[in-house]
């Protein structure tokens, strides 16, 4: 048979979308102080803003954009101050924190979110103990994440992988709900949905055209009956998606 053609067109998002469901699933009110960790001019900001007391922006990967805020916390007697993760803007000045890397203090925020932020950085679980050191009692923590399909996982990693060498996996969401309980929260709700997405967008961060392409072919070998990836392509207009499986995650700091 021969392959089932497919051309990339104008990239285009399928995200926002999903913004609103992740916003309700927050479940934000107007007494919220909220902290937002999230990377760069995303859609999420604006659509919490209005409903919150108070929105926080921190982009983990350049701290120095940060919005304005509770003030950052000093160094915890006997630590020594480190600088906020392991990247930032070439000429921004480091921020200083204490070793929890978050520069706010304990419980500062009662609402506490992250979108789709966690693994992108060094020490996810350094990254969630922080938002749950910052989060109040009776607050909540927010993740969304990118998770394993149910199958083929190992094969969806390598697809990954491909488009970006650097790439650690995708965690399942049995882990996530680990990671949360021993930053010591308690997960209370979870959402997990199917999105299908276009591959073009999401292929402009490949390492580099080579691999862009062994990505391409390996999905249009799938649709015409080839071996699975764990991506669940199909073609609709013309145009190839693929299908990737998120999580959203809703817990709460417990033993304070």
């Amino acid at each position: 048979m021969p392959p089932t053609p497919a051309k990339a067109r104008p990239p285009r998002s399928t995200v926002s979308p999903h913004v609103g469901r992740f916003v309700d699933f927050a479940e934000p009110s107007s007494a919220d102080d909220c902290l937002g960790l999230c990377h760069g001019d995303g859609p999420l900001p604006a659509a919490l803003e209005p409903l919150v007391r108070r929105f926080t922006p921190f982009d983990p990967a350049h701290p120095a954009s940060g919005g304005t805020g509770p003030q950052p916390a000093a160094a915890p007697a006997g630590r020594t101050p480190t600088v906020l993760f392991d990247r930032r803007r070439p000429g921004a000045a480091p921020t200083a924190a204490g070793a929890g890397a978050l520069p706010y203090q304990d419980g500062a925020f009662t609402l506490v979110i992250s979108h789709f932020s966690i693994q992108r950085l060094d020490d996810p679980a350094r990254v969630l103990g922080e938002m749950v050191r910052v989060c109040r009692g009776g607050g909540k923590v927010i993740i969304a994440e990118q998770v394993r399909p149910a199958r083929h996982a190992s094969e969806r990693d390598r697809l990954e992988r491909l488009r970006d060498p650097g790439h650690r996996g995708l965690p399942s969401l049995e882990k996530l709900i680990t990671l949360l309980t021993q930053a010591g929260a308690r997960v209370r709700r979870l959402d997990r949905l199917n999105v299908e997405r276009p591959l073009e967008p999401w292929l402009e961060a490949a390492a580099d055209p080579q691999c862009a392409e062994a990505i391409r072919q390996a999905l249009l070998e799938e649709v015409d009956g080839g071996p699975c990836t764990g991506a669940r392509p199909r073609v609709i207009g013309g145009e190839l998606w693929v299908t990737h499986t998120w999580a959203h995650l809703a817990a709460e700091p417990h033993g304070r």
